[in-house]
């Protein structure tokens, strides 16, 4: 067990009365490690129990992810993927229609927009049941012209995982974006190499990352190992022959993985 998990874990631990306050903001255990690393004094402590949460991939760049409290969540939502059952929250993002809908269906709780409509940054800070939800902005490319903070980086903190989705990114990322971001367990990642961004830069934020489970996502045409390629030997590979996964604090693999689920 790594320092990461078992102080991840604590803090998990420490927390957990929050989990019953839906909708309330708490501060974030992903970002807050990754901070106060490496001044942290690590402690002998067992995870907690190993809760699962089950990640699906529906399509294009949608997951879907299932908390242990039944909290469903859909990625890049654009109402072609993920839609039943309804899922209670959606992220969006505007570089496609493929990754957002104007018109969610009204059963959906919470519409987590990836740009603000009104203009400038937007944030996102937000506690359902017993999952914590918030965003990096990133600036996208809208019709060639660098829109700032038009993009973002959904993070969902959930059974003591930390869990990325890099949304339609368009640029590498700056030291102040990794500060934002804290660790992440498992990342999903573009890998078109080109609606996006490159395949050498999304394998560099990839392997910067450090993430114990990367799940390639908006692949279209482009051969896989285009992208595992430029991970490098560092890398495990897992081909999977269902669209679905299921993680823990204490099943996340010993060697960092690049799994590919059923459909990507």
């Amino acid at each position: 067990m790594s320092a990461f998990r078992l102080i991840a874990s604590m803090f998990a631990f420490l927390l957990m009365p929050f989990a019953a306050h839906a909708q309330e903001t708490r501060p974030s255990t992903c970002l807050a490690m990754a901070k106060a690393l490496p001044n942290v004094t690590f402690v002998s402590l067992q995870p907690a129990a190993g809760e699962e949460v089950s990640i699906t991939y529906a399509g294009h760049s949608t997951y879907v992810i299932e908390t242990p409290a039944g909290v469903t969540i859909a990625t890049d939502f654009s109402g072609a993927y993920g839609t039943r059952p309804t899922p209670r929250v959606v992220t969006m993002n505007k570089a496609h229609s493929t990754h957002f809908t104007s018109t969610p269906d009204p059963a959906i709780e919470h519409v987590l927009t990836g740009w603000n409509p009104d203009g400038g940054p937007i944030e996102h800070s937000l506690l359902v049941d017993d999952v914590y939800i918030r965003n990096v902005t990133t600036d996208i490319n809208r019709f060639g012209v660098m829109e700032e903070d038009g993009n973002s980086i959904f993070i969902f903190e959930v059974a003591g995982l930390c869990i990325g989705h890099l949304g339609h990114l368009h640029h590498r990322l700056e030291d102040s974006h990794y500060a934002a971001i804290g660790r992440l367990d498992v990342v999903m990642v573009p890998v078109d190499g080109g609606l996006t961004m490159s395949l050498d830069g999304m394998s560099e934020i990839a392997r910067r990352l450090s993430s114990s489970v990367i799940l390639p996502m908006h692949r279209h045409a482009t051969p896989l190992d285009s992208f595992t390629r430029r991970m490098g030997e560092g890398f495990d590979l897992d081909f999977r022959d269902s669209r679905s996964l299921t993680v823990s604090l204490t099943t996340l693999p010993r060697r960092p993985t690049i799994i590919v689920l059923e459909g990507v």
